[in-house]
């Protein structure tokens, strides 16, 4: 579907202005149906993010500073999901040793479960893409990556 068909405009002032709103609806949009998948899980993708990061570090525990530091979303509020995480039992959290100030958090075998659940369905997400051939694929991977320079 063109943007102008999705948000009912004629026009726009500048290519790069149709770029941008483009853009931004599209994340929307790939966000909406990312959260959707999720959402049969009890998460959101932030909270999946949070996960796949500390399975990436596990048997490691993972400090809550860098968990922010590897996040998509850099507004998320980690220790929020953090204690999200923690309520539905897929992580375990501690004070850090080296500096009390900061929280240690692992994932709990319930978390690496979870994940393992997913991991099995993943491919839904893959096919919010079906519209878009592989070379296409590698072609907008290439130039989203130019754009942040």
């Amino acid at each position: 579907m063109r943007i102008e068909d999705a948000i009912k405009t004629k026009s726009f002032h500048s290519l790069q202005q149709k770029l941008n709103i483009n853009i931004i609806f599209t994340h929307g949009w790939v966000y909406d149906k990312t959260q959707e998948f999720f959402g049969e899980y009890g998460l959101t993708s932030q909270q999946f993010n949070v996960l796949r990061i500390l399975k990436g570090q596990y048997p490691k525990a993972v400090t809550t500073a860098d968990i922010h530091d590897r996040m998509l979303e850099k507004n998320a509020g980690v220790s929020r999901l953090v204690d999200r995480l923690l309520k539905k039992g897929f992580v375990k959290k501690t004070v850090c040793e080296k500096d009390k100030r900061l929280v240690d958090v692992i994932i709990s075998d319930r978390g690496l479960k979870i994940l393992k659940e997913i991991g099995k369905k993943m491919h839904r997400i893959d096919e919010i893409y079906s519209s878009l051939t592989d070379e296409e694929i590698q072609t907008l991977n290439s130039l989203l990556d130019k754009l942040r320079g």
